[in-house]
């Protein structure tokens, strides 16, 4: 059993940065994704990164305001987030899974952890 671990979330304002840590208990990296659902709202994807970290993907709405990496000596995958708008509030969620197929389906994800929160004030 894989166990995550998401921190660095809190309440900010527009424009402002937060980078999102989540840690692994993997022995191996897993390909990685982070995921926020909003109140009332579908969890939808935010990014991917492979095992390798050679490839990541974005979701359009935080493309060139987030950037994920990953350090597999220390078993974390980051979220680093610029810019931040209101309309980004939401608990994120990071996954583990071994993919194959569409990296923005929360269903090809095994693994997931208890959430951070994200509250971005106007």
């Amino acid at each position: 059993q894989v166990q995550l671990v998401e921190s660095g979330g809190g309440l900010v304002q527009a424009g402002d940065s937060l980078r999102l840590s989540c840690a692994t208990s993997a022995r191996n990296p897993y390909d990685m994704g982070w995921f926020r659902q909003a109140p009332g709202k579908e969890r939808k994807f935010v990014a991917h990164i492979n095992w390798s970290g050679s490839m990541t993907y974005y979701a359009d709405s935080v493309k060139g305001r987030f950037t994920i990496s990953r350090d597999n000596a220390k078993n974390t995958v980051y979220l680093q987030m610029n810019s931040l708008k209101p309309e980004d509030t939401a608990v994120y969620y990071c996954a583990a899974g071994a993919l194959t197929g569409d990296y923005s389906s929360f269903e090809k994800y095994t693994y997931w952890g208890q959430g951070t929160q994200v509250t971005v004030s106007s």
